[in-house]
């Protein structure tokens, strides 16, 4: 009865936002708690929500000082020469600056965040999109197609998580896995150039000129490309501090919510020390602020739902279940297909800690090593990119001002791509055998 709640719940939640008929915020609040009242744990709803939401308190602060202090840095057009020598570079054809900006996003998201690494590049690229009129979704689905990538690395999620449940190194989950890696990058650069080319076509390359265009920026108000009044004298302050934030970030010298709301203290301290200056730049990015948190508490409701009723473990066990013993050959081709749906569905946490050490134990009745199992459970990233669980989303979705149901019609068939890609070349150089 609980694994038909659990499916009943993420089908009604998935045909909600994909048809369009209720917005992401909406439907991670009402849909959950509806069901959750039909599974009759009514009593037990307000403990499981402030559980989701106690979880997902440190993503949220996280996210609304990471968005100020990076429309801050528009404001003060720290990424102005970044976009002149985009423009200048690209001429304005639409098809190298889609192809650039996937570079700058497979680069960027090398650091393992994929919050930050869709505030720094949107933010950075966002504004030049619009400006050339490209579509929307093109600059966040390649986005998330190329931190889906890179999230691979050890210091990402996933990988991080399939080691420590099953107590392996880096040296036998994470290399072998580099060539396939390399191939869906190569792929997503292909994919970028097929977006640019029909673009091209249908924009007819705008002209750009030398002259300062007036950009609305993607974190509220407008964007000057021309020299801000306190700018150049403050433009290597503002350099050397986002470079120093970044640095904390990957070392992590201290929790990313408290490096994200020092930074921006400083920052905007520096750059604007008029009280009312700085009222008015909190002020004009308020609207961002509020339509990605807001919805990153509601996703801690349903994931707190999800969690606390036992979905997660009645969804587990009930894939697993029904593999028949005599595809025991098959194990690592099955763990690799079946990391896409399930890494959709369930958390990371739900599926390396407690799906994955399963097949690898039944794994080694066929004398499948448990690195084999880890590998393949980590090729369906590209897919699990997608989930609502993925708080990144809605920081990519919310800058981007798409909408998430629209994002993910566009971007689905390529993310399953890639990791038919990244399965295929690990089957290729054997590091999971497909038999």
């Amino acid at each position: 009865m609980l694994t038909l709640l659990a499916y009943g719940m993420i089908i009604a939640f998935m045909a909600l936002i994909m048809s369009g008929r209720a917005t992401a915020l909406i439907a991670l609040i009402t849909v959950p708690t509806l069901f959750a009242l039909l599974g009759g744990f009514g009593p037990e709803i307000g403990p499981m929500v402030m559980s989701g939401l106690r979880a997902i308190a440190p993503t949220g602060v996280l996210l609304m000082f990471a968005i100020l202090y990076f429309g801050l840095m528009i404001d003060v057009g720290l990424f102005d020469p970044l976009i002149r020598a985009i423009v200048r570079v690209c001429q304005g054809d639409p098809m190298r600056v889609i192809v650039g900006s996937t570079l700058l996003v497979l680069l960027v998201s090398l650091d393992g965040d994929g919050s930050t690494t869709y505030l720094l590049c949107l933010t950075a690229m966002l504004p030049l999109h619009r400006q050339l009129g490209i579509n929307p979704l093109i600059l966040p689905c390649l986005a998330m197609l190329s931190n889906s990538i890179m999230n691979i690395s050890p210091w990402g999620g996933p990988t991080a998580r399939v080691m420590s449940a099953l107590h392996l190194d880096a040296s036998q989950v994470f290399l072998p896995l580099i060539p396939g890696m390399i191939a869906a990058s190569a792929v997503t650069l292909g994919i970028a150039w097929w977006f640019g080319r029909r673009e091209r076509a249908r924009l007819k390359t705008i002209q750009w000129r030398d002259a300062a265009p007036v950009m609305e920026s993607p974190l509220g108000g407008n964007v000057q490309l021309s020299s801000h009044p306190r700018s150049k004298p403050l433009m290597m302050f503002n350099l050397i501090l986002t470079c120093a934030l970044m640095v904390g970030l990957v070392v992590g010298a201290l929790p990313l919510p408290l490096l994200f709301m020092g930074a921006f203290a400083i920052a905007i301290s520096v750059n604007f020390p008029s009280l009312q200056d700085q009222k008015e730049r909190m002020a004009a990015h308020s609207a961002s602020v509020v339509a990605v948190v807001s919805v990153i508490f509601a996703a801690g409701i349903f994931t707190g739902i999800l969690s606390g009723t036992k979905m997660t473990d009645a969804i587990a066990q009930s894939v697993i279940g029904i593999i028949p013993e005599s595809a025991g050959n098959f194990l690592p081709l099955i763990t690799a297909l079946l990391s896409a749906p399930m890494t959709f569905f369930l958390s990371n946490d739900a599926f390396y800690f407690g799906v994955v050490p399963i097949l690898a134990e039944a794994g080694k009745a066929y004398g499948i090593a448990p690195e084999i199992i880890a590998r393949a459970s980590l090729l369906g990233q590209p897919v699990h990119q997608l989930s609502p669980l993925v708080a990144a989303n809605y920081v990519l979705i919310g800058i981007a001002g798409v909408e998430f149901g629209a994002h993910q019609r566009f971007t689905w068939k390529w993310a399953v791509l890639l990791a038919l890609v990244m399965i295929a070349v690990a089957g290729l150089i054997g590091v999971v055998p497909l038999y």
